[in-house]
């Protein structure tokens, strides 16, 4: 088969493969964007899982969405499962793609490329395996191969036709999404990330925000847990900030999915005034929540990231993750953290931690409530949103 020179070739048929998580879909969200306007007549869908599909539902650059659910491998009928992935790889097939992109980087996505028979897959090289830092903020933050992304991954990297250059693992997920724009002739601008909230989301949260909490007052939304358990900042800590918001005229509410309730109620019961949405919203109700947000306080989570797509101001609270790779994109100055030799560790466990869990333990209230009345003397203004 003659090579193609993808850079100068037109795609008609696109499948951008991204499946999870919220944070890493909202990454790829500048992909999406590139090649729209790079093949402005071309198909381009997105084979992504059913909760994230309903954050992108909509987006004026994507024409089709494919589901892929992969809850259905471990909920006990695996058979079922199966069957359905054969099915979903028989629609991808059907649809004829000329290119897939895969950025996910794993065996399951680089399955899904291959099954596409398309002519260009592309994804990520090889692990780079070697020590690294980063600077943030003036410190250097060291960084561990076997605790970080770099590269694809379970030997997914030979199933592509086309390896996106891996020149440094010191940059934003965002940016390295982008790389791929070097070999497909992406323009130069910034990042869009255009992260449609549908009108009823908009509905659905403002007739929740009458009902249960505080009218008249500007919304700061707190986002306390992560499928990270060394990510949660301290419970005592979100609610003496909590306090401190209700105290100076704010509406404080909480957010979290199913199953983190006891953790948001636990905050809520040690905060009065503070309203307690866990469980009882949906993603694209989250993300019309946060876009009426005066101020968002959120350790490293979907919700922060959500937050810096729609420019929210916020305070974003890190200890065994690093910044440079997964921080608030564009937003820096958001981060808190304190400056402690094991952190960034990407331990995802609490008994995986040898030092007591200090990067978060030793953040106090005051520090990270004085980061908030900055976050939000910096976006003063008087069109602050009200509930």
């Amino acid at each position: 088969m003659p090579t193609i020179d993808i850079r100068r070739a037109e795609f008609s048929r696109i499948l951008i493969i991204k499946p999870s998580a919220v944070g890493d879909v909202v990454h790829a969200l500048p992909v999406l964007e590139k090649l729209r306007r790079r093949y402005p007549r071309a198909r381009i869908d997105w084979l992504l899982t059913p909760e994230n599909a309903e954050m992108v539902r909509g987006h004026p650059a994507l024409t089709n969405i494919l589901l892929f659910n992969r809850r259905e491998f471990t909920n006990g009928r695996p058979v079922g499962a199966v069957s359905r992935v054969l099915r979903l790889i028989g629609e991808i097939r059907a649809a004829r793609y000329e290119m897939v992109i895969d950025l996910h980087g794993q065996f399951r996505s680089a399955l899904f490329a291959v099954a596409s028979e398309a002519p260009v897959r592309i994804g990520f090289g090889s692990p780079i395996r070697k020590r690294t830092a980063s600077t943030f903020q003036g410190r250097q933050l060291a960084n561990i191969p076997d605790r970080g992304w770099t590269g694809a991954r379970e030997g997914s990297w030979f199933a592509y036709s086309h390896r996106i250059p891996i020149p440094t693992l010191e940059v934003h997920a965002v940016d390295r999404y982008l790389w791929v724009g070097g070999l497909l002739g992406f323009d130069n601008e910034p990042p869009e990330f255009n992260l449609p909230v549908s009108p009823e989301a908009e509905e659905r949260i403002g007739r929740h925000l009458a009902e249960h909490a505080a009218p008249g007052r500007p919304l700061a939304i707190l986002s306390p847990a992560t499928t990270w358990e060394t990510k949660h900042w301290t419970t005592d800590g979100y609610a003496a900030v909590a306090r401190r918001l209700v105290e100076n005229g704010y509406a404080p509410v909480l957010i979290g999915a199913k199953g983190e309730e006891a953790l948001n109620r636990f905050i809520r019961e040690r905060a009065p005034g503070a309203s307690d949405f866990t469980g009882q919203t949906s993603l694209p109700d989250v993300v019309a929540l946060i876009r009426r947000a005066a101020v968002v306080i959120t350790n490293d989570s979907g919700a922060m990231h959500i937050a810096a797509a729609l420019n929210r101001p916020m305070v974003c609270i890190f200890g065994p993750t690093n910044p440079v790779h997964v921080g608030p994109y564009g937003h820096p100055e958001a981060v808190i953290r304190l400056d402690i030799p094991c952190s960034p560790c990407n331990y995802r466990r609490l008994s995986q931690c040898p030092n007591e869990h200090r990067c978060m333990r030793e953040l106090t209230a005051d520090m990270v409530f004085e980061r908030v009345q900055a976050a939000l003397a910096a976006a003063r203004a008087p069109h602050l949103t009200k509930c």
